[in-house]
């Protein structure tokens, strides 16, 4: 196992490393406001336990040159974002920087035994390509509620038979180090926050959408997650009372309304009644309709795919204007699978959190779609790990 700093001095130089890259002793010390004796005493202890070498020397500051620092280059994190039909795996240095992405589908329904098997043979693979001996860590993102810290599933909608499900314990001893686990709306915020849009703004939301809908909140640079860890499940928002049923019991949900699964029923719904041609044809050829296909039609000028991208964009557009009047966020960030809709999409969420927020919250406010793609949720992932392991023991 992969030794861990023993105080909190030694923990933030990890962090420093980790998220500026090689530093000099002189600059870690002004970042730290550290002695030089105090700050060379923790350097000396990190070094012997092999979390930190020596990288060349620094640029001159005048006097002897000394050297820079680094993170271990053979310490390795696996990243893992689950979604509810798909699931990335991912291997990373300290630096968070992916060395190896794997991506296939799966559905969650199936289970967390057989969803797992999937991860597992994706983490193997990415060894045997040679990118890691073992790891020093996992992080995990599901499409559900999470119990913090103990990374358990809380009554998952789309998730059955997850509840209450060990993930920390079983992935821990099935790849041999420390597991962490999160809701993966909270992982893509953590991942934008690392190397995404969001890379220098302390207070945003992070939006994804995809067979369902959540929110990542951050705070300060922290991801809040509330109470229970259920902070920013806005997919469960009441939109319309009298709506479309959703998967948790209630009626007129964000998620019943605007998400993966109700862009593709609705689009079912258009083509089957021939009031979208493209939608029809699509239908024909696959059998079945996707978000993806909305997003299709849409830029093919169908006229209806349009309407379903502008009314649910809309209906989002006006949650996040209550949560934008509410938080004040310096960025909102969108992302996920279905951010394939592209800038009609964005288009209809500004107009209505700029048109319903106050303009003191709205003035200087970007909103924008993610960067990273499939990427944000295993840099997250890998971000949460780190933030445990390079923490005090």
């Amino acid at each position: 196992m992969t030794a861990r700093p023993t105080n909190a001095h030694q923990a933030l130089v990890l962090k420093l490393l980790r998220d500026e890259g090689p530093n000099s002793r002189a600059r870690l010390g002004e970042l730290m406001d550290l002695s030089r004796s105090k700050l060379a005493l923790e350097m000396d202890r990190l070094m012997e336990t092999g979390l930190v070498v020596n990288d060349g020397l620094a640029a001159s500051r005048g006097g002897r040159r000394s050297h820079n620092l680094r993170l271990a280059p053979e310490l390795r994190f696996l990243g893992v974002d689950i979604g509810a039909t798909s699931a990335d795996v991912a291997v990373t240095n300290a630096q968070l920087e992916v060395l190896g992405h794997l991506g296939q589908p799966i559905d969650v329904r199936a289970g967390p035994v057989a969803v797992f098997e999937q991860v597992l043979d994706m983490a193997a693979k990415l060894k045997a390509a040679g990118l890691a001996e073992g790891f020093d860590g996992a992080g995990v993102g599901i499409p559900g509620p999470v119990r913090s810290p103990e990374g358990v599933p809380v009554s998952p909608p789309i998730m059955p038979g997850w509840d209450g499900f060990p993930v920390r314990e079983a992935l821990g001893q099935d790849l041999g180090c420390p597991v962490m686990v999160d809701n993966d709306v909270n992982l893509m915020a953590l991942g934008e926050q690392h190397a995404g849009v969001a890379r220098n703004v302390k207070d945003f939301l992070c939006v994804k959408i995809g067979t369902g809908i959540g929110c990542g909140i951050v705070v300060g640079g922290q991801v809040y997650r509330g109470v229970t860890g259920s902070a920013g499940d806005i997919g469960h928002i009441q939109v319309n009372a009298q709506g479309h049923p959703c998967a948790c019991g209630n009626r007129g949900c964000l998620e019943a309304h605007f998400s993966g699964a109700a862009l593709a029923r609705d689009a079912l719904t258009a083509a089957e009644s021939g009031h979208s041609g493209e939608l029809a044809d699509k239908l024909a050829a696959s059998g079945a309709l996707t978000a993806a296909d909305v997003a299709s039609a849409a830029a093919a000028g169908d006229n209806l795919a349009i309407d379903l991208i502008r009314e649910g964009g809309g209906l989002l557009g006006q949650v996040i204007a209550s949560l934008v009047s509410f938080f004040n966020p310096g960025l909102v960030v969108v992302g996920g699978g279905v951010t394939g809709l592209g800038h009609g999409l964005l288009a209809a969420i500004r107009t209505q959190v700029y048109r319903r927020s106050l303009p003191l919250a709205t003035g200087n406010l970007p909103i924008v779609l993610s960067e990273l793609g499939p990427q944000a949720g295993v840099i997250g992932a890998a971000r949460l790990i780190t933030d445990r392991v390079f923490s005090p023991a």
